[in-house]
């Protein structure tokens, strides 16, 4: 298969992740960085092998065939649109777009041009969720009809510098680890019908703890303590806790409860962890693993790691070239959008909002599908 050239824009943090583990992917062909600081592209390019380009001229390259915009939130639906506009398949970090107008824009735009756009969170593809996904599916609980999940702390201003993002609208809880918890939910149990929520802000302001700015407070301006009730068209009613105000809890990840067991699904910020499973009153058990490609530790820290961030861009390229529908496509992407809009808006307003968007749960990645995403 003719590899795909690809370009990042936006130099951060999260570049180091996508150009060390690209090229683990046979279908990516990792080429150009551009940033709208020249000098961290060139200091990221260095350190990677690759060229760095001005925002302008990677968007005009000729060898460039697909762009992943690492941009801020703020301005993914800016960037996206640019890439789509100048003939570029699109690659977003999570979330798409901080509106649903803004996907449904760009869907219309990439249908309009026949391109493709995909989008993180890729976690799902991970070896623990897709043998979730097979248990739900070879019906070893039955039919899903409740559940939990919880993604709670204490926010990010003890170990960030700069964590004043965090606490802008556009993020909170609910836009920055949300669509991990959202989109995992929706590839094990099908799209979201209604949701409805109560969502508060707890502390006005909040003290950085680390770093050159060290004491200094920044404002909070988004809800961060959010509980949420979500009711799925399968019927399926699922709570989901997303919180920046708790100092510790006990809640497990994702409970997913059905007609004929429970299933407990690991962290879905992850690719890997350990899935159980209990039979009717049965005892809670491992699930035996089945040797997939994305559970295999490769990265060191906290007792070993499995990591594949690519792994969404890579099905991308490779349903490209195979004409197929990708797994981490545009109607998911809207949807996990149009669900956590849905859920802060429902907080504000104190009521029950029924979606206007819905989707097809992804096509399922085997060992042996996701074997041959790699080089």
């Amino acid at each position: 298969m003719a590899k795909l050239g690809i370009g990042i824009i936006g130099c951060g943090n999260i570049s180091t992740s996508y150009l060390r583990l690209g090229p683990l992917f046979a279908a990516l062909d990792m080429r150009a960085v551009a940033d709208i600081n020249m000098d961290t592209a060139e200091a990221r390019a260095a350190e990677f092998g690759v060229r760095a380009e001005t925002v302008e001229d990677l968007l005009r390259a000729p060898d460039i065939d697909v762009v992943v915009n690492l941009t801020i939130p703020a301005v993914h639906f800016e960037v996206t649109k640019r890439i789509l506009e100048a003939g570029k398949h699109a690659y977003s970090e999570k979330p798409l777009v901080l509106t649903l107008e803004e996907g449904e824009t760009l869907r219309d735009l990439a249908a309009s041009k026949n391109l493709r756009i995909g989008s993180a969170p890729d976690t799902f593809l991970g070896g623990a969720h897709q043998l979730a996904r097979a248990v739900l599916d070879e019906g070893t609980v039955g039919k899903i009809i409740g559940g939990t999940c919880h993604v709670m702390g204490h926010g990010m201003e003890s170990w960030h510098p700069n964590p004043d993002f965090f606490y802008q609208p556009g993020a909170g809880p609910v836009l920055d680890i949300g669509p991990y918890y959202v989109t995992n939910l929706i590839q094990l149990i099908g799209p979201v019908k209604t949701v409805a929520s109560l969502a508060t802000t707890t502390f006005a302001k909040r003290t950085i703890g680390n770093g050159p700015r060290l004491g200094e407070e920044v404002p909070v301006d988004t809800p961060t303590n959010i509980h949420a009730l979500l009711e799925f068209h399968n019927g399926a009613t699922i709570t989901m806790g997303t919180s920046w105000d708790v100092w510790k809890h006990r809640h497990a990840n994702m409970e997913l409860y059905g007609t004929e067991g429970s299933l407990f699904v690991p962290d879905p910020n992850f690719f890997g962890g350990t899935v159980e499973a209990s039979a009717q009153g049965g005892e809670i058990e491992a699930v035996a693993e089945r040797d997939h490609p994305f559970s295999r530790i490769n990265e060191d820290g906290d007792g070993g790691r499995a990591n594949y961030r690519c792994a969404g861009l890579a099905d991308m390229a490779t349903a490209i070239a195979e004409g197929r529908e990708h797994r981490c496509n545009i109607d998911l992407a809207v949807h996990a959008v149009d669900v956590m809009t849905s859920i802060l808006k429902a907080g504000e307003e104190r009521r029950f909002i029924d979606l206007s968007t819905s989707c097809e749960r992804p096509e399922a990645l085997s060992s042996d599908a996701a074997q041959a995403l790699l080089a």
